[in-house]
This record gives C-alpha cells, sequence and structure tokens, in this order.
C-alpha cells in the first residue's frame, strides 16, 4: 500500500513564473510538460469509503488509480493510493461501468513535473486556476517550501475532483472541466 502525501497551493501568474524560476536556480530537474484528461469514477461502495477510482490518460499512456483519503494532524494531504498502467482504456472503462461505477468528473491538466531533492514540485494548470503540489515526506514539503520561499502562499484544501464539482460545466450526467479549444 502506498501513502501518498503532497500539499497543494493556489497560485497566481506571478507566483508561477516566480517558482519556475527559483526551481532552476536550485538546479531542480525540469522532467517535463505533460497535458492530462482525468476522469473520475463514484459509485455506492466509494462513497460510502470516500474514496474515488480515476482514469488518467497522458499521451499514450492511461493510469487507473484508487485513492481513499486518510486524516492527517498536518496541512498536508494523505491519501491511500493503488495505480496500475492500463492497455486497453475502453475496456478499463467497460468493467467499471459493470461494476456499477459512474463517470461524475471530467477535468483536463497542463502539468509541469520537476524533481527537487526528495520532493516531487508539480505546477498545474487548469482551466478554473493555476496550482502547486510538493509531494514527499513532510520534512521534504516542509524543505521545498523554506528553499522555495513560499510560506505565504494559500494552501488549497480541495482536490481537483472537488474543485471540478464545484467550477465545471454540466454535461449531461458529468461534471467537466475542459480547456476550450
Amino acid at each position: 500500500m502506498t501513502i501518498e502525501i503532497e500539499k497543494k497551493y493556489r497560485l497566481g501568474e506571478a507566483d508561477r513564473e516566480r517558482i519556475t524560476r527559483e526551481l532552476s536556480g536550485l538546479g531542480a530537474e525540469f522532467v517535463g510538460r505533460e497535458f492530462e484528461e482525468n476522469s473520475i469514477y463514484g459509485g455506492a461502495a466509494l462513497g460510502d469509503q470516500a474514496a474515488i477510482i480515476r482514469i488518467r490518460k497522458v499521451g499514450e499512456r492511461t493510469l487507473l488509480t484508487y485513492k481513499r483519503r486518510v486524516e492527517s494532524e498536518f496541512a498536508v494531504k494523505k491519501q491511500i493510493e493503488h495505480e496500475i498502467q492500463v492497455s486497453d482504456p475502453e475496456a478499463t472503462e467497460s468493467i467499471l461501468h459493470e461494476l456499477g461505477l459512474k463517470r461524475r468528473l471530467v477535468y483536463e491538466k497542463y502539468r509541469d513535473t520537476w524533481n527537487l531533492r526528495a520532493v516531487e514540485v508539480v505546477l498545474d494548470e487548469l482551466p478554473f486556476g493555476l496550482f502547486m503540489e510538493i509531494e514527499g515526506s513532510i520534512t521534504g514539503i516542509k524543505e521545498a517550501e523554506i528553499l522555495l520561499a513560499i510560506e505565504d502562499l494559500d494552501t488549497e484544501h480541495e482536490t481537483y475532483p472537488l474543485l471540478t464539482a464545484r467550477l465545471g460545466k454540466q454535461v449531461g450526467e458529468t461534471t467537466e472541466a475542459r480547456f476550450t479549444r
């Protein structure tokens, strides 16, 4: 079982530009930029557990993820996370449908990924705003906050699915947050 520990921040454009300069200046490794489409599935059993199933499409890869929130006394988010790569996204969606799960949300995202010491720093652009997540140990996250001089940034406690549910557009039975093309 994997426990994901991360902290999320809401950014303005100037924040993102400054943090990108800081990461570069600190010698962080830029891993790359990717476009993602994330579909969140829900159903009775998942709701009882406060869990989600996500299908994430990134280029030619498709990942199936189970996440369930774990309480934390810190300003970080802790989740149990299991993730596998799937070779057939359509069959995976059919299996979820047969299990009684319904696609509730879809959100798109551009993600810039950086490795800084013992943490991963991602800068995310979604249709409803700019965000940064730092993933690693609690100590590693705190160290990154100090190195990046971001202690004053607003922490975002809502997940992307919750933000999508609140800020997205209803399309049939699904709430979506997509970039206009």
